[in-house]
């Protein structure tokens, strides 16, 4: 790995802000390094505000969405709220189609099979619409690239608002309304939501629309919409957009949401987390991964059903459905991971720039996974091909400071669909150009990607020395979160440490390392490093050793105590 160490900040700016704050030199400094310099943008940063959150009618057609929406209301026409199967989608639905059921009956869900109809809008949903006398359709983290679709809507009567956070392409849809902040010509000031954060500004525009103009909260939100926020949270934290901005102020009051007063589904998921209180990596590893498992294993239609039910027995019921999804999910996940790696050492690939892998017989549901299980093998950008119909389907993982999506564009003669994220993107093709797909990835990847890309980076905020972490240094540091990309949990650096001479491998596969370190006269220190079993020789054969690591509480019988999750050691 490389270990990248920020540069230290401004030494006359961190007094300062220590000074102002009451608070280590330390914690002033990791503040200055998140462009945090005075008392006022550390009380927004501590304390994320709910008047903070932008107008909803700064974002390009919100207008127009609501203008729409009232009227179908109005003249009682059928709404269909549609969405994509993964967690963004599948909470932005559960969000929008609950709150319109709050005052109009006339609505109902869809989601699209993963198998059937894969990603994003359908003919075959917009025939159903059209079936099933729909006027109007709301799609939900989904259709900022669906020209033909919206424009064969549009012939069978029916009228589509698009709510979606991808990139567009050249051209917008010829919907009613487009709304996404990443559109060119949308001055919305902040560009990062999710699909469930443009679903949210949505119901907040249509909260705002109900109410007198005389009445209207210019300031925050109103208490009813607090409800929605645990299902924003999900999926701030499961999509992974960055936590700052609003995504900060809505990620922390989702999770408040959560650990008082969670929605029915959530409670019944809880029964099977073993937790008191949840921080945003609990919801993305604990959580997001059992709504998810509904669209890969089964249907999409599950989760929305669990996340909108209000009977909790029913919810108890539906969730341990799930949790069957969920364990059948790992065991494909698992499988499929270990015949992907088999796949590269017979076919000597190692040595590649790029992972790109196939077998008709993968599940769709889990290739996504894979792709990240490799990317975390070779640290090189992935994909993971299956059969879907007549085509196959992939799902592409990048490496950190490198964009797949525009690696993807480059090679697009070869691809019928695709779409997503710099780190993360689907596509299909015909399997008659996997071959010269595969090839064509690999030259354009080679020909644009920094080879240092290739090598894990840890970023490292500053040094301590073990006396420093006291449990008042860490009740400060916990107040940084929610952690995620834009604000991500601090990691330091400690020199000269020793392990105490408990260190040991551990896990069902001793791929972890456990120890005990102390530096010169500290206290002792309890160490785990997930995945750095191989690195014990370094940490236990009695010579100092230095370690990047973040800081976590161990919880074990009851006793709770301070512990270094290490992110890796070395000489």
């Amino acid at each position: 790995m490389r270990w990248k160490i920020y540069p230290k900040p401004d030494p006359q700016k961190t007094a300062d802000l220590a000074k102002a704050l009451g608070v280590d030199a330390k914690i002033s400094s990791l503040l200055v390094q998140r462009g945090i310099e005075s008392y006022d943008e550390a009380k927004a940063y501590f304390r994320p505000s709910l008047e903070e959150l932008h107008d909803p009618f700064l974002m390009k057609d919100m207008d127009r969405a609501v203008s729409r929406i009232e009227a179908a209301i109005a003249s009682e026409e059928n709404i269909l709220v549609y969405g994509d199967y993964d967690v963004d989608g599948t909470t932005s639905v559960a969000l929008v189609s609950s709150y319109l059921k709050t005052y109009y009956p006339n609505v109902h869900t869809y989601i699209p099979d993963r198998y059937d109809e894969g990603y994003g809008i359908s003919y075959k949903g917009i025939d159903f619409a059209a079936d099933n006398e729909f006027s109007l359709i709301i799609a939900l983290d989904c259709g900022i690239k669906a020209m033909e679709k919206v424009t064969y809507a549009s012939k069978k009567g029916i009228d589509f608002i698009i709510c979606d956070h991808h990139r567009p392409g050249p051209e917008i849809p010829q919907a009613v309304a487009v709304l996404d902040p990443k559109r060119s010509d949308c001055e919305y000031p902040f560009k990062d939501l999710c699909g469930c954060g443009v679903g949210f500004k949505l119901i907040h525009a249509l909260s705002q629309h109900k109410q007198d103009p005389d009445d209207r909260i210019k300031k925050g939100i109103p208490v009813e919409l607090m409800l929605y926020l645990d299902l924003v949270a999900t999926a701030i934290g499961a999509d992974i957009v960055p936590i700052i901005g609003e995504n900060r102020i809505l990620a922390y009051y989702g999770l408040k949401v959560i650990n008082s007063n969670p929605r029915n589904g959530f409670k019944a998921i809880l029964k099977q987390v073993n937790k008191d209180v949840l921080t945003i990596t609990d919801v993305v590893f604990q959580i997001a991964p059992r709504i998810n498992a509904a669209g890969r294993m089964k249907h999409g239609n599950y989760a929305v059903t669990l996340l909108t039910e209000t009977d909790i027995n029913l919810s108890v019921a539906y969730a341990t459905e799930i949790e069957v999804f969920n364990s059948n999910r790992k065991e494909a996940d698992k499988k499929i991971t270990e015949e992907a790696l088999t796949q590269i050492e017979e076919k000597g690939e190692e040595k590649r720039l790029t992972t790109v892998v196939y077998d008709e017989n993968w599940h769709k549901g889990v290739i996504g996974i894979v792709a990240s299980r490799l990317t975390e093998t070779y640290y090189r950008p992935t994909l993971v091909f299956t059969k879907s119909g007549d085509k196959l389907a992939a799902s592409a993982r990048s490496v950190k400071g490198f964009d797949v999506y525009n690696a993807l564009e480059a090679c697009s003669e070869y691809i019928e669909q695709f779409g997503g994220h710099m780190y993360a993107a689907g596509l299909t093709l015909l399997e008659k150009d996997y071959e010269k797909f595969k090839a064509k990835f690999e030259k354009v990847v080679s020909e644009t990607i920094d080879p240092k890309l290739l090598i894990p980076e840890i970023k490292i905020n500053t040094e301590l020395d073990l006396n420093e972490i006291t449990p008042k240094f860490y009740r400060v540091l916990k107040q940084f979160a929610p952690f995620g990309p834009g604000n991500m949990t601090p990691v330091f650096i400690t020199q000269s440490l020793k392990d105490t001479g408990w260190g040991k491998c551990v896990g069902e596969d001793k791929t972890h390392l456990r120890l005990t370190v102390k530096q010169r006269n500290s206290n002792q220190f309890a160490a785990i490093g997930f995945g750095l079993g191989e690195k014990k020789e370094v940490a236990c054969k009695g010579e100092p050793f230095k370690a990047a690591y973040v800081i976590d509480e161990n919880q074990w019988q009851g006793n709770v105590s301070l512990q270094l999750r290490l992110k890796d050691i070395t000489a």
